[in-house]
C-alpha cells in the first residue's frame, strides 16, 4: 500500500475513527426512524456520514497522487497543550471539581480563564488585545446564555453571591 498524501490518510482515518464513536454511541438511545426520530438519530446518522467522508478521504489518499506527497509534520504540542488545558480549566470554573472540593466558579471567571490561558497556545501574547477579547467574550456569553436561553448555571463564584 502506498500512501500518496499522509495528511489526507490520517485525517480520513480519524474522521472514521470519529463516526464510528458517534455511531456507536447513539446506538445505546433510541434510534427511531426518519417521521419520528429518537435522541440517538442525530448522532447515528452524524456518525455515518464522518465515517463515510472518512472512507473517501482516505480512499483519495491512496489513489491520487500529489505534488509533494504533503508529509505530516512533527506535533505543535505547545498549542495543544494549552488548547486542551484551556477547555479543561474552563469545564472545571463552570462545574467546579467536587472530588477535590472546589466549587464552581462560575461562567464569568471561566470565560476568562479560557480566553487568557488559550491565548499562549499562540506565537504572541498581547495582554490589552486578549483582556478585550475575554471581556467581550463574557458580555456576549452572559447575554446569549443566561439572558435570551435562560440556562441555569452559576455565573460568578459562589463567594460573590452571597
Amino acid at each position: 500500500m502506498n500512501i500518496k498524501s499522509q495528511k489526507d490518510f490520517f485525517s480520513g482515518l480519524m474522521f472514521m475513527c470519529v463516526g464510528v464513536a458517534f455511531a456507536w454511541g447513539a446506538s445505546s438511545y433510541n434510534i427511531g426512524n426518519g417521521a419520528r426520530m429518537g435522541p440517538g438519530y442525530f448522532p447515528l446518522v452524524l456518525g455515518i456520514l464522518l465515517s463515510v467522508l472518512g472512507v473517501v478521504i482516505t480512499f483519495k489518499a491512496l489513489v491520487v497522487e500529489t505534488v509533494d506527497g504533503d508529509k505530516v509534520g512533527s506535533i505543535a504540542w505547545k498549542p495543544l497543550i494549552f488548547i486542551i488545558a484551556a477547555n479543561l480549566v474552563f469545564g472545571a470554573c463552570i462545574g467546579g471539581l467536587p472530588s477535590i472540593g472546589m466549587r464552581p466558579l462560575g461562567l464569568m471567571v471561566g470565560i476568562f480563564a479560557l480566553t487568557f490561558i488559550a491565548s499562549n497556545a499562540g506565537d504572541e501574547f498581547n495582554f490589552k488585545e486578549v483582556t478585550i477579547l475575554a471581556f467581550l467574550l463574557a458580555v456576549l456569553s452572559y447575554a446569549a446564555f443566561i439572558l435570551l436561553l435562560k440556562l441555569q448555571f452559576p455565573v460568578w463564584p459562589a463567594f460573590l453571591t452571597a
